[in-house]
C-alpha cells in the first residue's frame, strides 16, 4: 500500500515547508524507497506564470515545460527526482477542472460543491502521482487558519479513511520562537497552531519546530503535553549555516526513524556519506570567488533562486565558495559598472522581458565580452547548464 506524508505549516509563511518537505524525500529515498513530490498551492491562478515575481518568487520550469513553484525546485536538489506538472496543483486548476467536467456534463446535473467534488478532485491528483510510488509526500502551501487553503486541508483529512489510517502521516512545521527579552523560547504559537489544525479534524503525528537553538528536552515535553503529540515526535527544525545540512540535522533528531516506524516501512538505514560530504565541501571551501547577478528582480533573490543555487553547485564541486552580489540592472543605468567590475570575479545576466533595466543589462554585457575569463568556466560545471 501506498504511504502519504503531508507537510502543513503553522504560525508565519516562509518557515520552510518546501525545504522540511525535501528532506524528508532526501532521507527516505537514501533508504531505498521509491519516493514523489505533490506541492498543492492555495492561490486561484492557474499557475505561477503570469504571477509578479516579487509577489511569489521564482517559476520553475519542469522537463516538460510546466512552470510550476520554486518549490520543485528544492525537491529535484534534495533527490534524484525528475518532475513534471503532476507534481503541482494548484486551487485555480482544480476549480478549472471541475468546472469543466461540470459544463461537460460529467456530474449528471448534481449541484457541484467544495465537498465531495473539489475535494474529490485535489484526492484524484494526489492518487494519480502515487502510482508505483512508496512513499507520496505532499506539501500543502500557505498557512493553517488561511481561508484559500481549507479545500486541501479537508482533501487530506479525508485521506486515512480512504487509504486506511497506517498509511497516511501528517508533519507539521511551526515556530518557537526566542524572545531575547525574556531570555526564553516560547511555545505558544505552536500550541495555536496545532489547535487550529486539530478544530479542522487533523491530529499532527509529527512536529517540526522551527527556531534558532535546539529545544531543550523539558520544553519538548510541554508542547507534546499541550499538542497531543509524542514527545520523540518533537523535533528541532533549528536555522542551519547552509540549506544543504537539513537532512542531516533532522537524520540527528531521529525524524526518519519516526517517520518509518509510524507508517510501518521496511527500510535499511539511510547512506548520507556522500552527502554529508557535500555539505562538509559548502561549510569547509578551499578557495572563493564573487559573482555579480545583474537583474530586474534582485530586491526578492527567490525571483534568481535556481540561477543562485547553480553558483552555489558549481562552487561546490571546486570546493569553492561563492559570493553573489544582487545588482539590480536599474542601478547600472544610474551609477555606471566600474564600482560593480572591480568587486566581481564574474558576471551573470539573466534573461527578462520587458523594457523596464534592459539598457543596463546591455551596458554590463558589453563590459562582460571584456572581461570574460575572469572566473574559470570549469568553476560553473554542469550544474550551471542544468538549472
Amino acid at each position: 500500500m501506498n504511504k502519504f506524508i503531508f507537510v502543513t505549516g503553522g504560525v508565519v509563511s516562509s518557515l520552510g515547508k518546501g525545504l522540511a518537505s525535501a528532506s524528508i524525500g532526501n532521507l527516505l529515498e537514501s533508504r531505498g524507497l521509491k519516493i514523489t513530490f505533490l506541492k498543492l498551492d492555495p492561490y486561484i491562478n492557474v499557475d505561477p506564470g503570469t504571477m509578479n515575481p516579487y509577489q511569489h518568487g521564482e517559476v520553475y520550469v519542469t522537463d516538460d515545460g510546466a512552470e510550476t513553484d520554486l518549490d520543485l525546485g528544492h525537491y529535484e536538489r534534495f533527490t534524484t527526482l525528475s518532475l513534471t506538472k503532476e507534481s503541482n496543483y494548484t486551487t485555480g486548476r482544480i476549480y478549472h477542472s471541475v468546472i469543466t467536467k461540470e459544463r461537460r456534463g460529467d456530474y449528471l446535473g448534481g449541484t457541484v460543491q467544495v465537498v465531495p467534488h473539489v475535494t474529490d478532485e485535489i484526492k484524484q491528483a494526489i492518487m494519480r502521482i502515487s502510482k508505483a510510488i512508496d512513499v507520496t509526500i505532499v506539501e500543502i502551501g500557505g498557512t493553517v487558519g488561511d481561508i484559500e487553503s481549507l479545500p486541501f486541508l479537508e482533501a487530506i483529512r479525508q485521506m486515512p479513511y480512504d487509504v486506511g489510517r497506517d498509511n497516511v502521516l501528517y508533519v507539521h512545521l511551526t515556530l518557537v520562537p526566542y524572545i531575547g527579552t525574556a531570555g526564553e523560547l516560547k511555545t505558544k504559537p505552536t500550541q495555536h497552531s496545532v489547535n487550529k489544525l486539530r478544530e479542522i479534524g487533523i491530529q499532527p503525528n509529527i512536529l517540526l519546530c522551527r527556531t534558532d537553538r535546539y529545544i531543550p528536552p523539558e520544553l519538548k515535553g510541554k508542547i507534546a503535553m499541550f499538542c497531543n503529540v509524542d514527545k520523540d515526535a518533537v523535533i528541532t527544525a533549528k536555522d542551519v549555516e547552509t540549506i544543504y545540512e537539513v537532512p542531516i540535522v533532522f537524520r540527528k533528531e531521529g525524524l526518519d526513524e519516526l517517520i518509518v516506524r509510524q507508517l510501518h516501512l521496511e527500510t535499511g538505514q539511510p547512506n548520507l556519506r556522500e552527502w554529508d560530504a557535500m555539505v562538509q565541501k559548502i561549510k569547509r571551501p578551499k578557495h572563493e570567488i564573487s559573482v555579480a547577478v545583474v537583474g530586474k528582480y534582485v530586491g526578492l533573490k527567490e525571483c534568481y533562486k535556481s540561477l543562485g543555487e547553480a553558483l552555489v553547485h558549481g562552487g561546490i564541486d571546486h570546493e569553492t565558495k561563492v559570493h553573489i552580489h544582487w545588482i539590480e540592472s536599474e542601478d547600472i543605468e544610474r551609477q555606471g559598472t566600474e564600482r560593480i567590475l572591480r568587486e566581481a570575479d564574474g558576471i551573470l545576466i539573466p534573461g527578462g522581458f520587458g523594457t523596464r533595466g534592459i539598457e543596463g543589462k546591455s551596458r554590463h554585457h558589453q563590459v562582460c565580452a571584456r572581461t570574460a575569463g575572469a572566473v574559470p568556466r570549469s568553476v560553473f560545471g554542469d550544474a550551471m547548464r542544468r538549472d
